[in-house]
């Protein structure tokens, strides 16, 4: 199956009527956020090894089977991060995305990994498509103020899983003592990581380092929302791969605001594997992702939301073993 978060028709729909519709469209309020147009710098090769390299290959492997996730026999995804002991997964695939919680013993750290979209799964697609804004869970996120607004499926999608991710992380820190936690995951579960990054951080000690690098994020929440990730998770990265759409989803016009932590893929190699990446300073960076506009609708790519991203790895259940 061929995993996507949205079809590039429903993109270019939503953002044409961003643009052009009155206040409000649908119900929901027509606004903007900060954006930042200050020049992206290089990001080495070294850098890319030590902090996006392990990450991406836990998001790869959150598209395997359960099953095989639980007892690290998923194939090539699992072979490539040898000594993992899986301590929680799950998922449906539908309402449920998989997912697991695992002790990396060489990095020392309790990592958090989601599957992206299932297109093939109404349910899962659902988790997507409600874009309304709601208020923030304060159980969840007590720090959040009345100001903080999430989209209604990536808040709704990440409570199903937020109980059973807290407890194991919890336990696993308890039992390993380990002081650092990794969440990471690619489109809806990239969404999904970035809660969970923001509600293990309000949860957990302030001696335990809570990094999130995850992959093709859609925005997630409002302007209220980015700075109180930004705040809590001041090193989150988003890694966006060329003219991958999803980042851009849904619409800036629509108040929804992506997070500082870019990291822009401008090229792969297609005979080493290797990327050509840019870090892209502030929120909503203009000169990265956020600055595709209506006119550049033709050269977005689906592709390149699946990958590959870097080091040859690509997301999507085509990467495990059937």
């Amino acid at each position: 199956m061929t995993r996507f978060l949205l079809p590039v028709s429903v993109f270019a729909m939503l953002l044409a009527c961003a643009q052009a519709a009155p206040t409000p469209l649908f119900g929901i309020h027509i606004g903007s956020g900060d954006e930042s147009k200050d020049a992206p710098t290089p990001v080495s090769q070294d850098v890319i090894n030590s902090t996006i390299l392990r990450p991406a290959l836990f998001s790869r492997t959150a598209y395997c089977p359960s099953q095989s996730v639980s007892n690290w026999t998923c194939g090539g995804p699992c072979d490539a991060l040898p000594g993992i002991e899986v301590l929680a997964s799950g998922g449906d695939e539908g309402e449920i995305p998989r997912f697991f919680v695992a002790s990396d013993p060489d990095s020392q750290t309790i990592v958090v990994a989601h599957q992206g979209t299932d297109p093939h799964n109404i349910l899962s697609i659902a988790n997507d498509i409600q874009f309304a804004q709601v208020d923030a869970n304060t159980t969840r996120f007590p720090q959040a103020s009345g100001d903080v607004k999430l989209h209604s499926g990536f808040q709704d999608t990440q409570g199903r899983t937020s109980d059973i991710v807290l407890s194991t992380v919890q336990s696993g820190l308890s039992s390993t003592n380990f002081k650092r936690v990794l969440v990471t995951g690619h489109s809806l579960g990239a969404a999904i990581a970035s809660l969970d990054a923001a509600m293990l951080r309000m949860a957990l000690p302030d001696d335990v380092q809570v990094q999130s690098v995850v992959f093709g994020l859609p925005r997630v929440g409002n302007q209220a929302w980015a700075d109180l990730l930004d705040s809590l998770i001041p090193d989150f990265v988003h890694v966006t791969n060329q003219k991958d759409p999803v980042p851009t989803v849904p619409p800036h016009a629509l108040s929804f605001e992506q997070p500082q932590g870019e990291i822009h893929i401008t090229a792969v190699d297609d005979s080493t594997g290797n990327a050509t990446m840019v870090a892209c300073p502030g929120q909503e960076n203009q000169n990265c992702s956020p600055g595709f506009s209506i006119a550049d609708i033709a050269e977005l790519s689906i592709p390149n939301h699946l990958g590959p991203y870097l080091a040859g790895i690509s997301f999507g259940d085509k990467q495990c073993p059937q």
